[in-house]
């Protein structure tokens, strides 16, 4: 499938420390591993021209991967809308970690997305609690996180289709790490972890969800909905 990865690209540029772990980027990281799943991947950034998502771009695009964090605002309503359009027609969409403030995210979902942090190197351990959900797949009962930016309850979401993954940490926080969404013809896949300061996306059970997620998501061809005045399927019958 046409997978593209979204990324701010400003941590990387602006602290070392980022650099140091995502030396391509965040975007590269998940471009390198999701290559050998045989996707066709391209990456965009913020400060591309249009952000990377003119419409001829999306409309190729099967599964939009796209993370975010300090720069949400930047991204300019009318892409937004393109994305979120795109959604509706039938593109997936897998949110990571902070992006669940983003323009795109807080516009399918209708609500503020906000939630609790604390960035302490709190161990996160991640249960699974939907293990016949094709994201789960090759996840055990749960996976842990040595080192993790804690995000809590209560997550300003709408209730989720589904709950696949919760997250608690050791200060004692759960958290709705990993939820999925249907809005049009376009399938949501939220997944938290992914803090720009730890190495997080080479761990072996994030990577495998995110395979998952995208796989997930990717649009099966159905019928497209029709709306809007209709003409009678059957003969109408005038007495």
């Amino acid at each position: 499938m046409n997978v593209l990865i979204w990324n701010e690209y400003r941590h990387e540029k602006e602290n070392p420390a980022v650099s140091e772990i995502y030396p391509e980027g965040i975007h590269g990281a998940l471009a390198d591993f999701l290559k050998k799943d045989g996707h066709t991947i391209t990456t965009a950034t913020l400060d591309e021209e249009e952000h990377g998502l003119k419409k001829e771009v999306l409309d190729r695009t099967d599964v939009l991967v796209w993370w975010g964090h300090k720069a949400h605002e930047e991204v300019t309503e009318e892409a937004a809308e393109r994305v979120k359009q795109r959604v509706l027609d039938g593109m997936g969409l897998v949110v990571l970690h902070s992006a669940h403030f983003s323009k795109v995210f807080r516009k399918l979902m209708g609500t503020g997305c906000d939630l609790k942090w604390r960035e302490a190197d709190d161990r996160e351990r991640i249960w699974n609690v939907d293990p016949t959900h094709p994201i789960a797949e090759g996840i055990g009962q749960y996976f842990e996180i040595e080192k993790e930016e804690m995000y809590g309850e209560h997550f300003d979401i709408p209730a989720p289709d589904e709950l696949i993954f919760l997250s608690w940490f050791e200060g004692g926080e759960v958290f709705r790490s990993g939820a999925t969404f249907k809005r049009g013809n376009g399938k949501i896949f939220y997944f938290r972890p992914g803090h720009e300061t730890y190495p997080t996306y080479y761990h072996e059970d994030v990577q495998t969800v995110i395979r998952n997620g995208i796989r997930w998501a990717q649009n099966t061809n159905g019928p497209k909905h029709q709306y809007g005045n209709a003409a009678p399927i059957e003969r109408i019958s005038k007495k």
